[in-house]
Parts: structure tokens; sequence; C-alpha cells
């Protein structure tokens, strides 16, 4: 495996803790600043949102800048968001905070895919970013409980200083080891740009992944409540709950990216699709008995992320077919998708729990990603008549 792998791999990690351990401290965010828990579960949407605006537009204006120079600047940016969310005097500065850390998330993520599928074979695509998203799953098993136990022990702030940590290390594994002439296309001209957003094929992917990832978020947000407040969990196992549920993730997005390899993008979002509504569906009904309802979140966490490297490798191909010269802005696009979903997923599941109570929220989200799942098979039906339409010219000659 590629060191330079590796370093992306670190990366990710450290982006993946920020991202995802305010889940586990939105009960002790919104006690300590005396907001709601729907108003503290924004902290979610707003840094979602941050990661959606800075995917596509950064990663476009910074299409000329060297790519590890560029990611040097992202890791320098996330950690400053880091400090400041530490330094937060209220809620308003924690929420300018997460949309500053989001920025740096969605470029990386932008060019880290391209990068990552760079530096291994054409066949091993998927597998290359399923190997830097496991740090985003890594992070899900050590990093968020880790964070959650600082939060809950040493105070909330403490946490995002931990993750500046993070960041810094992040830095330096960037620094040494990820090579200087990293080639890249040149930067899409507007028209190019512009062209990604007219393409219905692409515009179908991007659809797919906000509806897909946006569905889990909806329970996902606010499981730390619903593990306390329906299963009747302490709130110092929601940290362990956590780790178990990382664990799952790390298994399933290996998983996700060695069955988009074998059977195919499509094939492989269908499956997972299909399992990841189904568990969701489950979760209605085992969350308020414990045991059950910690089952059926490691059950979950082994579908959760498994739709990623799918998703990311379809979206390139698409690109490389209809917009060769915009494959960084389409990917860009996808990974302003993923968090569009998660932002829209975060404030609709605060409506959901402000107006009909936590435990609405994993049918419903089962219902998004059934949502999903319709939109998969839809894709796989125009990529069937595309290919047949290609054969016909053949076929007479």
């Amino acid at each position: 495996m590629p060191i330079a792998l590796l370093a992306l791999t670190l990366s990710a990690f450290a982006i993946g803790t920020t991202e995802f351990v305010i889940v586990g401290l939105i009960p002790t965010v919104a006690a300590d600043l005396a907001v709601s828990v729907p108003s503290a579960g924004l902290l979610v949407s707003l840094y979602a949102l941050g990661v959606a605006i800075g995917a596509p537009v950064l990663t476009a204006l910074t299409g000329k800048v060297p790519r590890k120079w560029l990611m040097l600047g992202l890791m320098a940016l996330f950690t400053a968001g880091n400090l400041l969310a530490w330094q937060a005097p209220g809620y308003t500065s924690l929420v300018a905070a997460r949309v500053l850390t989001g920025l740096a998330h969605g470029v990386f993520f932008s060019i880290g895919s391209t990068i990552a599928t760079g530096l291994v074979p054409k066949d091993k695509a998927a597998s290359a970013i399923a190997t830097m998203f496991t740090g985003l799953t890594v992070a899900l098993v050590t990093g968020v409980p880790l964070g959650t136990f600082i939060g809950q022990h040493f105070g909330w702030r403490e946490t995002f200083l931990a993750v500046a940590g993070l960041g810094v290390l992040a830095f330096l594994g960037t620094l040494l080891f990820v090579p200087r002439g990293i080639a890249h296309k040149a930067p899409a001209s507007l028209a190019q740009q512009a062209r990604v957003l007219t393409q219905p094929r692409l515009l179908l992917v991007f659809a797919t992944t906000a509806v897909g990832y946006g569905g889990s978020f909806i329970p996902f947000t606010y499981l730390a409540p619903i593990l306390q407040e329906v299963s009747g969990l302490q709130a110092s196992a929601v940290g362990w709950v956590l780790l178990a549920y990382g664990v799952s993730v790390a298994v399933g997005n290996i998983w996700g990216g060695r069955l988009a390899d074998r059977l195919g993008p499509i094939p492989a979002l269908k499956i997972v699709f299909a399992a990841l509504a189904a568990v969701l569906l489950l979760l209605n009904f085992t969350a308020p008995h414990p045991w059950l309802a910690v089952a059926t979140v490691m059950l979950w966490g082994a579908f959760a992320f498994g739709n990623v490297p799918a998703l990311q490798v379809y979206v390139v191909q698409q690109a490389q077919r209809v917009a060769p010269q915009a494959v960084d802005v389409a990917s860009g696009l996808n990974i302003a998708a993923f968090n569009v979903g998660i932002a829209f997923a975060a404030w609709a599941g605060g409506l959901i729990v402000s107006q009909a109570g936590l435990l609405h929220t994993p049918w419903i989200g089962a219902v998004v990603v059934l949502g999903a799942l319709a939109l998969t098979h839809l894709s796989g039906r125009l990529d069937q008549a595309m290919a047949q339409t290609a054969l016909i010219p053949r076929t007479n000659a």
C-alpha cells in the first residue's frame, strides 16, 4: 500500500473525529450552552453545510494549487477551526468554528478521492477510496468514543483541543509522506464546471448520494439521546456503544469497497441500501430494549458507510464519460451531496424530535434510504439502456 495513501488516511481520521464526535456530545453541549437538543443538533447541519460549500467551490478555486501544498493548507485550516471551537465563548462562535472546519473537510475529501485512485492500479480504485475512508471509520472506532469520554469527564471544549492535536499530527504526516509532484488535471473552466450541473446522470448520482447518506443520519444525529432517553442507557455507556458502532463501520466500509470492486457500483449500492433500510426499520422496534438496541446499532454500522466507496467510484465513472475535464469538480460536488444529505437529515431529525419524538427518527430514515434504493435502480436501468444503444452500431456493422 502506498505510504501516501496512509498519510491521506491519517488526515481522514482527524477530520472524521471532528465531524462525528459532536454526535456523542450533543446532550453535553446543549446543557452547557443552555440550548435545546435540536439546536445542538444544528451543529451537525451547519458543519455539513460548510463541507457542502467548501467541496465544490474551493475545489474549483484551488485547482492550480499543487496538491501537497493544498493538503497542508487544509490541515492548517482544520486545526485552526478546532482551536476556535475550543475557545468558543458561546453557541454562535461554536457554529462559526464548525463551519470553518467544514470548509477544510469538503476540499480534502474531494481532492483526496482522486489522489487516492491515482496511487493504485485502476481495478483497485474503490478499495483505495475505501482505505482512505477507513480514516473516518477508525475515527468512529477510537476518536469519537474517546472524544465523547473527554467531553463527558473534562468538558466538551477539551474534546476540540484534542482534535486540534490530531490536526497537527495529520499536518506532519502530509508534510513527510505525501509526494510533491502529485499529477492532477488542469482546473476546469467555468463552462466545464457548469456542465457538471447540467448533466442529468451526474445529478441523479448526487441525488442518490444525498438521499442515501442523509437517511441514515436522521437517527444517527440523535443517537446519543435515543440511547439515553429511549433505551435507558447511562451517559457513560454511550461512548462504548459508539465504539461498537465504529468497529462495525470499519468492517462495513472495507466490505463495501470490495463489493463495489467485485460486482460494480450499482449492484453493490442495491445491496447496501436495501440492508441499511431494513436495519433502520428494525431499530424502531429494538430501541426501547437496551441490549437489542446495542445489537441493532452494531448491525447498522456494518452498512452505514458501505455505500461511500461505490458512490464515489460511480460519480467518477460518470464524470469521465460526460464531463472528463471536470472530474475533480464532480467528485467535489458528490462530497457536497453527502453533506447536503447530512445537513438536511440533522435539520429534519430536529423537527421530528421536537414534533413527534426520538423514536420516529429510525423508521423515517429507513423510508428515505428506500428512496435512494429506487434512484439506484433507475441509474442501473439507464446504464443498461446506454450500453445497449452503444452496441447497436457495432452489430449493424
